[in-house]
């Protein structure tokens, strides 16, 4: 195993990596909608599903793959309400690439957050 670690996303905060390498896969731990210094982005949705978005490329680049790449996300959100907005920004970042997916509505998310997801991609 070959934990991956990134400045270019928020640091763990807990006893976790941000993501895990193992015979050429990479597993992310869930991300949330926070800035690469830790600052929590606040706003709709759409704003803060984008913020995850910009997490998730900058642990998959650091484990040396991409979103092109994965094979499977799962999003957790608050509000099952807001999922045609988290949809139409989740369709924006992966293009013709439709990974599987797994979408539930949570209880709560960490820092209270409307949504986090994570990814499992393959690394060539």
């Amino acid at each position: 195993m070959k934990a991956v670690s990134t400045t270019n996303a928020p640091a763990a905060i807990g006893p976790y990596a941000q993501g895990i390498i193992v015979n050429n896969m990479f597993y992310s731990s869930g991300q949330i909608p926070l800035t690469a210094a830790g600052e929590l982005v606040e706003g709709d949705i759409d704003v803060q599903t984008n913020q995850v978005f910009e997490n998730l490329k900058a642990v998959l680049a650091a484990a040396g793959t991409s979103l092109n790449h994965v094979v499977k996300t799962t999003v957790f959100m608050k509000d099952m309400n807001d999922f045609a907005a988290m949809n139409e920004v989740y369709a924006s970042h992966f293009g013709d690439h439709k990974p599987a997916r797994s979408a539930v509505e949570v209880a709560r998310l960490p820092k209270d957050v409307k949504v986090e997801i994570e990814v499992i991609a393959l690394v060539k």
